[in-house]
């Protein structure tokens, strides 16, 4: 577990300015299109457009530029099934130092070839059989390498965050304020970044995790006020959001913040990545298109309201998107 302090507002603050240059300001776009099917005003933020295609390269970014220069030379170590690892060995690469990546060995190619082509080693282990975080900290261990959470560290979330605060701004550029904030959760570090970034600036925003269906730990845990686990580990679409239980430091930020989880099926958000596609002319992924399968199934009332959207990633491989255009 990271040493470092809680987020809170200010951290995510500090994140922006880090992360500055090197992250993209992505756009919060308004399109007529589903304004028109749902009867309200849809912001759609668009972090599919994002360094390495998801907003994972905020986290990794910010959390990376934090390590001391004294301790950079070691190298950083991560596991994920792939936005995780390519935002960890971008941000890696760019600040000049080695990463090494675990991930599952049916993670999408587009993903582990994109981790390895910003020169991160990439270590494969079985989702059914093997603990990813015990690889990765048994490397930590051997080589002193700095871990980078995927969803439970303060600086990961904090950076995260910075979606949040983008919403915030370009929604008020427009004269809007979103009345609630819809994101792809596996974990809860987006939502929890997100929930923060807005505390401030959208404080009446209500912030919903969007999860596959039989993957709804966050969704339960929610209701129950406690951390919950899933009993499966592979089956959906969604490969981005199969974590098995909420992660700690998140879990208690969305808890004491009111989030509401929702859920969605596997058709729903292939429906919702072909919709991206023929409708708004954005490439998504499933795992980022799960908070858009909310709002076009009607899991959330949004005639007459002003509802955020966020597009969390773009990472879809050709057979992937295919399956979903067919």
């Amino acid at each position: 577990m990271s040493l470092l302090p809680p987020p809170d507002p200010g951290a995510v603050c500090t994140a922006r300015e880090r992360i500055r240059g090197y992250a993209v300001v992505t756009p919060l776009l308004n399109f007529p299109v589903p304004d028109e099917r749902t009867g309200g005003r849809i912001l759609i933020k668009v972090e599919c457009l994002q360094r390495t295609g998801t907003f994972k390269f905020r986290g990794a970014f910010n959390r990376l530029s934090m390590i001391p220069e004294a301790e950079r030379a070691k190298g950083v170590v991560a596991c994920s099934s792939g936005n995780h690892a390519q935002g960890v060995a971008e941000a890696a690469r760019l600040l000049g130092m080695a990463a090494t990546i675990v991930m599952p060995v049916d993670a999408p190619a587009l993903k582990m070839e994109r981790t390895a082509a910003s020169g991160a080693k990439i270590v494969h282990y079985d989702r059914e059989k093997d603990d990813r975080e015990a690889i990765a900290h048994d490397i930590e261990a051997r080589t002193r390498a700095t871990f980078i959470h995927p969803y439970d560290d303060p600086g990961v979330i904090a950076g995260q965050g910075t979606v949040g605060l983008e919403i915030a701004d370009q929604s008020a550029a427009m004269g809007l304020e979103p009345e609630a904030v819809l994101v792809s959760c596996s974990s809860g570090g987006l939502t929890a970044g997100i929930a923060l970034g807005r505390e401030e600036t959208l404080p009446k925003a209500a912030i919903h995790p969007v999860e596959p269906e039989d993957f709804d730990d966050y969704t339960r845990s929610l209701e129950a006020g406690e951390r919950l686990s899933n009993t499966a580990s592979s089956g959906s679409v969604c490969d981005a959001l199969m974590a098995s239980s909420p992660g700690k430091i998140n879990f208690e930020i969305n808890k004491r913040r009111g989030a509401r989880g929702l859920t969605v099926s596997d058709k729903e958000v292939l429906a919702a990545v072909a919709y991206s596609v023929r409708e708004l002319k954005l490439v998504a992924e499933p795992g980022g298109a799960a908070a858009l399968a909310a709002l076009l199934s009607g899991r959330i009332e949004a005639k007459g309201r002003t509802i955020a959207v966020v597009l969390s990633g773009g990472n879809i491989e050709t057979s992937m998107l295919a399956r979903a255009l067919g």
